[in-house]
């Protein structure tokens, strides 16, 4: 058994416990063999001779063993290991006591063969027992490491405080809950006298960045896994901008966690903080506020209260419902029909496979049925934390079209723009006035930027930087269908952009135009840009380093490939290594990352395709886009030669027989 994850179980075991506020509490007593009277199987007892060595002095506190408890104890087995007879999640240390005495390494592995990283978007994982997985311990250290960084980083924090909000997540085998671990997050703020704004129920993730901008706080803290499955959980953290936290705060975060690994006193009382004078609720006030503030971007009321356009939405079993519902009636548009199978929070997610409207159709396939029964032409999806948003619209052919997520930005960046330039006669404006996107999403806003003469820059924390320089931010997108529509929220906002996404349709319906209607407008305005994007999945680091590696070192003399298949490569741009030959020093001028894979090749035909990790998920993913410039482009060839590009870049660069992948499911 490898001596560091010994070591790790060992002390993860022995951190597993209960200590009240009046000192250590004495619950029921809990042992590693599997129950009274069964013996260990043989395959287990190496595992417990060396997984668990007999400390050198028996714990100072705890009860002593009882007669019957130490008839089920082997011989020679500890009485405790550091404090293993004590757990305040019972659910976590059977199952770990219960792999130790089957000797079960390679679930051990799972569990303790290494801690989560913290990185920019926090941390995600199965919740489950272990340094490897989301538990009340995990997140406790993880909490007490944020608090500490924030008290070096923040001298009024006892002044201004964090928020913390949670989604609808459960894995009861585990015992964790998002609402479970954001009172223990918060109970380790106000156990060191830092005031707390924890929402009473679950909210979208975008209300926690919009909290910390609204009430000038320090941090967010969000509770969720997004759209991962259901057994996963996550850790999602803001800076006092009200932006997704940047480097190097996230090195700082991870070194302070591994600094503060001993859970503080108090640490498992949770009920320390209720009736706490540093306790807030902001739900009320906060709910008041957003959609107040949503009002704002409210372009055609009147338009919106004539509309007979018909909506139907699902919150895919998450938190979206009542919000987006608030959201319709803040624009005075009619409350969508929501789908009634997935109108409430559900962490089973029943009725889908994945719970991530991405994936397109197939989780749409009940919102379609009840758009057809209603005779709805639009269908809003949220993911279950209400950040991202997928939008599908009937065709004339009776078939529903799912827009990817550079279309929907096209047609949002169009019509945020339209809106705001007839709002803003003054040429003089558009100098001050951006556009952002994500380094792997569409041109197709740079090329709207061109021609309208407003500025175009790829996103980081940027919208921020901008508007504190007094510029105007209109819009900002990610392709995985995440929008930022109004700039109040930093990050995406699914419950703003379903609103607006239905203004512009009830808009368009004046005008007797279809969403994909307009969006062929915009390409022959501004040029097609045919975008096509997948994934493999791959659970395995070696590999994926393996295969970055290889590209990295195509022909056995460390250089990049020059050609993929029939294709010519004309420029490459590594943001892990930060090489970028197109550059006169070739160092790439865009924030690089050794934490993550990711490489973009330009290829000779006009064609630019990325490869990179997923920072939440198991999945090697790729990027491709073929732009033209305005005029007579045939759409049609241009998908046949990026289909083809594709291909080959699946067939020489990802090569997914040598390294096993798992193809992205039709």
């Amino acid at each position: 058994m490898d001596a560091r994850l010994e070591q790790e179980t060992a002390q993860w075991l022995r951190w597993d416990k209960v200590r009240g506020e009046r000192g250590w509490e004495r619950p029921e007593r809990v042992l590693v063999p599997p129950r009274r009277g069964a013996a260990f199987p043989a395959a287990s007892a190496d595992a417990r001779a060396s997984f668990l060595p007999s400390p050198a002095s028996p714990p100072a506190a705890g009860p002593r063993e009882d007669p019957d408890t130490a008839a089920a104890r082997p011989p020679g087995f500890p009485l405790a290991c550091g404090g293993l007879q004590i757990s305040p999640n019972p659910l976590t240390l059977e199952s770990v006591k219960q792999l130790i005495a089957e000797g079960n390494k390679e679930e051990l592995q799972k569990c303790f063969g290494a801690r989560m990283e913290f990185g920019t978007a926090g941390l995600r994982a199965p919740m489950g027992a272990g340094i490897s997985h989301m538990n009340d311990l995990t997140i406790i250290q993880t909490t007490q490491g944020f608090c500490r960084y924030l008290e070096e980083q923040f001298s009024d924090l006892k002044q201004r405080g964090v928020v913390i909000s949670f989604d609808a997540r459960a894995h009861p085998p585990s015992g964790g809950s998002s609402r479970r671990f954001a009172r223990l997050a918060a109970t380790t703020f106000i156990s060191q006298g830092i005031p707390v704004h924890l929402f009473s129920d679950i909210t979208p993730t975008p209300f926690v960045p919009y909290t910390v901008s609204h009430l000038k706080l320090c941090a967010g803290i969000m509770i969720t896994a997004s759209h991962n499955p259901k057994q996963d959980n996550g850790y999602k953290v803001y800076w006092d901008n009200g932006a997704q936290i940047i480097s190097p705060h996230d090195k700082g975060i991870s070194q302070a966690i591994e600094e503060n690994l001993e859970p503080w006193p108090q640490a498992w009382d949770d009920s320390l903080i209720d009736g706490n004078a540093l306790l807030h609720n902001p739900s009320a006030s906060i709910n008041t506020s957003y959609f107040e503030d949503l009002k704002k971007y409210c372009f055609h009321r009147s338009v919106n209260r004539e509309t007979k356009l018909k909506f139907v939405h699902t919150s895919v079993h998450g938190v979206g419902h009542d919000f987006v519902q608030l959201a319709f009636k803040a624009f005075d548009l009619v409350p969508p029909e929501a789908v009634p199978q997935q109108k409430d929070p559900d962490p089973e997610f029943p009725t889908i496979k994945y719970p991530n409207p991405e994936e397109g159709k197939d989780v749409l396939t009940l919102s379609f049925a009840l758009a057809d029964k209603t005779k709805a032409k639009i269908v809003l999806a949220n993911d279950p934390d209400a950040d991202r948003l997928a939008v599908a619209e009937k065709q004339d052919s009776g078939e529903w079209r799912v827009f990817s997520g550079n279309e929907l930005g096209a047609l949002l960046g169009w019509w945020l723009f339209t809106s705001w330039k007839e709002k803003n006669q003054d040429q003089g404006a558009l100098k001050d006035t951006y556009m952002l996107s994500s380094t792997v999403s569409s041109k197709i806003l740079q090329a709207i930027a061109l021609k309208e003469g407003f500025h175009f820059e790829w996103m980081g924390n940027r919208a921020k930087q901008l508007i504190d320089q007094g510029k105007t931010v209109l819009f900002a997108f990610e392709e995985a269908i995440g929008y930022m529509c109004c700039p109040f929220v930093l990050d995406k906002d699914g419950v703003s952009a379903a609103v607006i996404s239905a203004e512009l349709a009830s808009f368009l319906a004046t005008k007797n135009l279809s969403l994909s209607q307009q969006l062929k407008a915009i390409y022959v305005e501004y040029g097609y840009h045919i975008t096509k994007a997948s994934y493999f999945i791959c659970h395995d680091q070696d590999t994926i380093k393996k295969l970055f590696g290889n590209l990295r070192n195509y022909d056995g003399k460390n250089n990049y490939p020059k050609t993929c298949g029939k294709f010519e490569i004309s420029a490459i741009r590594d943001l892990t290594t930060g090489y970028d030959d197109s550059q006169p020093d070739k160092k790439a001028v865009l924030p690089t990352s050794k934490s993550s894979q990711m490489i973009t090749f330009t290829f000779a035909n006009g064609g630019v395709a990325t490869m990179r990790t997923s920072g939440t998920e198991p999945k090697i993913k790729y990027y491709a886009e073929l732009c033209a410039p305005p005029g007579n482009s045939d759409p049609e060839q241009l998908k046949k030669e990026l289909n083809e590009l594709v291909n080959a870049i699946e067939e020489n660069f990802f090569q997914p027989q040598k390294y096993n992948l798992q193809p992205k499911a039709e």
